[in-house]
C-alpha cells in the first residue's frame, strides 16, 4: 500500500486518508543507514502494521539531535546494528494502532519519545525518577518489546533495525504506546512544528534546569555547549529568574543567538589563558550555583564541575558520553560540597508530564521558534546533518 497524502506546510492533516492503510503493510521513503558513517539511502521501505501495544504514526515533521549524529557514525561500537532507521525527534499524527491500546487512537496528533512510561512499573510510579523499566532510554535495543521483531524491513524483505524507541527518519514508523504522547489541540497553541521540539533537546534542557536542578530566582548558571539543549537550558534558567547566565562554547557565531535566550556571558575556551573554571569562579565570586554540561566530553564535565560553588554547587550532566572514559573527579573533590547528578529527557515524565509543559511553551514561557533555524525537504537529509555538524543550525526539520 502506497502512502496516503501527507499533511500541508502549515499543519493541517487534508486529504490524509487513515482508514486506506490501516492492518496494510506500507510502502514509504525512509533514511536508512547500512554502516557507520554512510551516506542515509533515502529509499522505499515496508512498514508493517502495529501488533499488540503499538502505535503506527505518519511522520509530519522529525529533526537532527546530536546523539543521531553520534549514533550514525557508530562511535560506540556496542551500539552498532545495520542496516537502520535513525532519528528520534518528530511529531506525526497516529494512522492506526495495534490490540488493547487504549491511550490514543487513529487521527490524534502525537511526539514519539525515546524514554517512555509505561505508567505501571515501579519506575513509572514513583515520583523520583522519570525511567520506566521497560520503556527506558536504551541505545542498545534494535527491535519492538512485544516480539522482539522490527517493523521496518526492505521492499525484499531483509529486516531494518529501529532505533531508541522512535525510528522517526521515515514516514511511517511504529513504536510501543508507551512511547508515544497525546496532544490535544485545546490543551495548547503550539504548531505540529514546534511540538517537534518537546521530543527531545528542548525538553532536556528546559527540564535540566527546572525538574533536575530547580533553578531559582537570582542564581548564577553556566552552560557548557550552546547547541539545543544548552540554549534550552538558558531558556528554562531564563523562565525561572537566573540572574547571571554563562555560556561556554568554542564557536563564537553561537554566542549572538545565546543571547537572545537568555545568556548574559560568554566564555571561548579557545581565547582564555586560564582554565575556563577559574574564570567563572572569579566573575561569580567563587562559582555559580548550577553548572550544565551540554557537550558529551569528560574534559568539559570537569571544567563544569569545578566551576560549580564549593559547599552548594550543582553540576548536572545532560551531555551523551559515548566514550568509555569514566567521571574525572576524584571522590574527596566531592567532600567540598558540591554535587554531580545526571539527567535524562529533562526529568519528564513523556505521557504524564509533556502535556502540561507543551501548554506553558504555547503561554511563552519557553520561546520556541528561535530553536528552529532550518527547513528542508526529506530527501536533503544530508544537508541537514551538515549544517548540524558545522554548526550553523540548532534544529533543521524535515518535512515529507
Amino acid at each position: 500500500m502506497a502512502c496516503p497524502a501527507m499533511a500541508n506546510g502549515n499543519g493541517s492533516l487534508k486529504n490524509l486518508k487513515l482508514n486506506d492503510t490501516k492492518g496494510k503493510t506500507i510502502t514509504c521513503k525512509a533514511a536508512v543507514v547500512y554502516g557507520p558513517g554512510e551516506p542515509f539511502v533515502v529509499e522505499n521501505i515496508l512498514v508493517h502494521p502495529p501488533q499488540k501495544m503499538e502505535v503506527r504514526i505518519k511522520i509530519l515533521y522529525t529533526s537532527i539531535c546530536h546523539t543521531d549524529l553520534s549514533a550514525w557514525r557508530g562511535v560506540n561500537e556496542a551500539q552498532r546494528a545495520y542496516p537502520r532507521i535513525f532519528g528520534h525527534e518528530a511529531s506525526g499524527i497516529v494512522e492506526s494502532v495495534g490490540e488493547g491500546v487504549s491511550e490514543v487512537e487513529e487521527g490524534d496528533i502525537v511526539v514519539p519519545i525515546f524514554n517512555g512510561e509505561c505508567g505501571e512499573c515501579s519506575m513509572c510510579k514513583c515520583e523520583k525518577t522519570n525511567l520506566c523499566e521497560r520503556f527506558g532510554v536504551d541505545a542498545m535495543k534494535k527491535v519492538m518489546e512485544g516480539d522482539g521483531t522490527t517493523r521496518f524491513s526492505t521492499v525484499n524483505g531483509k529486516p531494518i533495525f529501529h532505533f531508541l524507541n522512535t525510528s522517526t527518519f521515515s514516514e511511517y514508523t511504529v513504536v510501543d504506546s508507551a512511547c508515544v504522547v497525546k496532544f490535544l489541540d485545546s490543551d495548547h497553541s503550539l504548531s505540529h512544528k514546534n511540538l517537534t521540539l518537546l521530543s527531545c533537546g528542548v525538553s532536556t534542557g528546559v527540564g535540566g534546569a527546572w525538574n533536575t536542578a530547580n533553578v531559582h530566582s537570582g542564581s548564577t548558571v553556566a552552560i557548557f555547549g550552546l547547541g539545543v539543549v544548552g540554549l534550552a537550558v538558558a531558556e528554562g534558567a531564563r523562565a525561572r529568574g537566573a540572574s547571571k547566565i554563562i555560556g561556554v562554547d568554542i564557536n563564537p557565531d553561537k554566542f549572538i543567538k545565546a543571547q537572545t535566550m537568555g545568556v548574559t556571558d560568554f566564555i571561548n575556551p579557545d581565547d582564555e589563558e586560564k582554565p575556563v573554571y577559574e574564570r567563572i569562579r572569579e566573575i561569580t565570586d567563587g562559582g555559580v550555583h548550577y553548572s550544565f554540561e551540554c557537550t558529551g566530553n569528560v574534559d568539559v564535565l570537569r571544567d563544569a564541575f569545578l566551576s560549580s560553588h564549593e559547599g552548594w554547587g550543582l553540576t548536572v550532566i545532560l551531555g551523551v558520553h559515548a566514550s568509555p572514559k569514566l567521571l574525572p573527579i576524584h571522590p574527596m573533590e566531592l567532600l567540598d560540597g558540591r554535587n554531580i547528578v545526571g539527567c535524562v529527557f529533562g526529568g519528564f515524565k513523556g505521557r504524564s508530564q509533556l502535556p502540561h509543559f507543551a501548554k506553558e511553551c504555547g503561554q511563552g514561557v519557553v520561546k520556541l521558534d528561535n530553536f528552529i533555524t532550518h527547513e528542508l525537504p526529506f530527501e536533503e537529509i544530508d544537508k541537514a546533518f551538515d549544517l548540524l555538524i558545522t554548526g550553523k543550525s540548532l534544529r533543521c526539520l524535515l518535512h515529507f
